[in-house]
């Protein structure tokens, strides 16, 4: 510094010159760094994709979107042994971007916003790893299971874990013996609205048999006569999913796990 050249002492040179008393000491002490705080381009890193990505797992890609990282580090194992052992996440990486700009669109989905008492929803389902018998002989049974959209413990009351919270929306849940009948849905339908306390608007489910018309495999407009008359006399609109959306009936067929490991 000049002006400790020009006889200042150390602590009144560093203010003269706009800079901390400590950087003068190291200045004095020759060990001051002038590049401090300048930002180093850091050196680029080899693209160990850039033998094949272009000529090979690109055009795969175009033909095939729906291909996988995976799939594809597998070809390269193939095709090229011991070449490129560790490209698994660049892979990945590369596929993410790769979709993200050339693959196909995906599908737009809109939250469902379900509002209270105006949506129940019935479904059977089957309690899979478990073997029930009677008298050493296997049970044959489905479930009839039955919520309400909105009703939980979502309100300042619940004790509900809020991360569990929809495990907690209020069920009902009872055993049929055979298939999914008429008989199996009116009569457990009737029980879930008895013990739940009426009727709401709407009810849903998706194309059961005991409800819907399925001929041939495939869906039809038509109400049954008798699920026609039961919701006529419950004054209720009978709803469905759309063909092949099952996150339309999901606030009753994701909840079936949080029944069948409670029943576990």
């Amino acid at each position: 510094m000049n002006a400790r050249k020009l006889g200042l002492t150390q602590s009144a040179s560093p203010t003269i010159a706009k800079i901390s008393e400590r950087t003068g000491q190291r200045i004095d002490a020759d060990r001051h760094r002038s590049n401090r705080g300048v930002t180093i381009a850091a050196p680029q890193r080899r693209d160990p994709l850039a033998e094949v990505w272009k000529r090979e797992l690109e055009p795969i890609l175009c033909r095939e979107p729906r291909l996988k990282p995976t799939t594809l580090f597998e070809y390269l194992q193939e095709q090229y042994p011991g070449e490129y052992p560790q490209v698994l996440r660049t892979l990945q990486r590369r596929v993410r971007e790769w979709k993200a700009l050339h693959g196909p669109e995906p599908e737009v989905m809109f939250m469902l916003r379900h509002e209270p008492g105006v949506m129940r929803l019935s479904d059977f389902t089957k309690l899979k790893g478990m073997e029930i018998t009677i008298g050493g002989e296997p049970f044959e049974h489905l479930i009839y299971h039955y919520r309400l959209a909105y009703s939980g413990c979502l309100g300042r009351h619940s004790l509900a874990p809020q991360s569990d919270a929809g495990s907690y929306r209020w069920q009902y849940a009872q055993i049929i013996q055979g298939g999914e009948s008429f008989v199996a849905l009116s009569e457990r339908l009737q029980n879930a609205l008895a013990a739940s306390g009426g009727a709401l608007k709407e009810h849903r489910t998706d194309s059961l048999s005991a409800a819907y018309r399925n001929s041939g495999g495939h869906r039809t407009k038509e109400l049954t006569r008798f699920y026609d008359d039961l919701c006529e006399h419950y004054r209720m609109v009978p709803t469905r999913n759309n063909k092949g959306k099952a996150n339309e009936n999901g606030s009753v067929e994701s909840p079936h796990g949080h029944l069948k490991n409670r029943i576990k």
